[in-house]
């Protein structure tokens, strides 16, 4: 097994958004290699963290990392949709801030044998961030039908060529099951026009399928509005997407945990008592510097939004 590692995006950006508290309680919900665990806990002598990931390398990457903060973090093998759990069993009710760092690690791509890469030709077809998921790419490819197919690759990877990839894929796997990402690959790239071929023609592919794997938007709405209910006033929220579907879902949810009332403009008076949740902290997400784009290419699709909590 390859040593696991997570180079994290905008990490001063992030540190500074969470505004760091004494005694503050924080969760890392997608601990990755410890990058940005480590920096909460080495940055606030008095923090205490509860981390997640359902990747078990990533898990044992951070307690090696985390050993000097002994007895001020707790890690869970587990999404980080079920902080429920996990805060349950620290005996935490509300947190001084969150972080979720979406998206596939460093290590998880680099690592052929992890099956997430168009570009690790012969890597078997595999892409599960958890790896006792008993779904992984190779079921999905060869299992799902047409239609099936079709849609996850409009809906996950806003794929315009899906009903062309869709039907390669299965006429295909009736020769031959698919089983390297390679195989994959060379059927998206040839469902394009051949003067628009390139092996990058494969990535909306490989993307919407391994948001399928990893049912990464399942739910995300609704732990996003869960998570600000656990805050403390003044409590932050960060949050770093890296494409424009998960994105969408954190904008729109912080969003409307941003309004007040939402009656109808037609109504003279709010009888829907809502009440506004967070304030955004910044109009515009966040976005790498030109020093990190140098340094790090993968932060160039990496946006940051931040919400403080503004009720008790």
């Amino acid at each position: 097994m390859a040593q696991f590692y997570h180079r994290p995006v905008l990490l001063e950006e992030t540190i500074a958004g969470l505004d760091l508290k004494p005694n503050g309680v924080y969760l890392d919900g997608t601990a990755g290699g410890g990058g940005h665990s480590y920096e909460i806990l080495s940055r606030e002598p008095t923090a205490r963290l509860i981390a997640t990931d359902k990747d078990e390398e990533a898990i044992a990457a951070a307690k090696e990392r985390l050993k000097p903060f002994e007895g001020r973090f707790s890690l869970y093998h587990t999404d980080f949709k079920n902080y429920d759990e996990a805060l349950r069993e620290e005996g935490v009710g509300q947190l001084d801030g969150f972080l979720l760092d979406l998206g596939v690690s460093s290590h998880q791509i680099d690592d052929a044998s992890r099956g997430f890469s168009y570009l690790k030709e012969d890597a078997p077809l595999d892409m599960r961030m958890d790896r006792q998921s008993p779904i992984s790419a190779r079921e999905v490819v060869n299992g799902y039908d047409e239609l099936s197919l079709v849609r996850i690759l409009r809906e996950y990877g806003e794929e315009r060529f899906a009903p062309v990839i869709a039907r390669k894929i299965v006429s295909a796997r009736a020769k031959k099951e698919i089983s390297t990402c390679g195989e994959l690959a060379r059927l998206a790239e040839e469902s394009y026009p051949a003067r628009y071929r390139t092996p990058a023609c494969a990535r909306q592919t490989f993307q919407a399928i391994r948001i399928e794997v990893n049912g990464e938007l399942e739910g995300l709405r609704a732990c996003l509005k869960g998570l600000v209910g656990r805050l403390k006033k003044g409590g932050r929220g960060c949050v770093i997407t890296f494409h424009s579907l998960e994105d969408r879902i954190v904008k729109q949810t912080f969003a409307e945990l941003n309004a007040a009332c939402v009656c109808p403009k037609s109504f003279p008076v709010c009888v829907c008592g809502k009440k506004r949740e967070i304030e955004l902290v910044g109009k515009q997400p966040i976005t790498a510097s030109e020093a990190e784009l140098r340094e790090n290419s993968r932060s160039k699709s990496a946006k940051l939004r931040i919400a403080r909590k503004i009720t008790e």
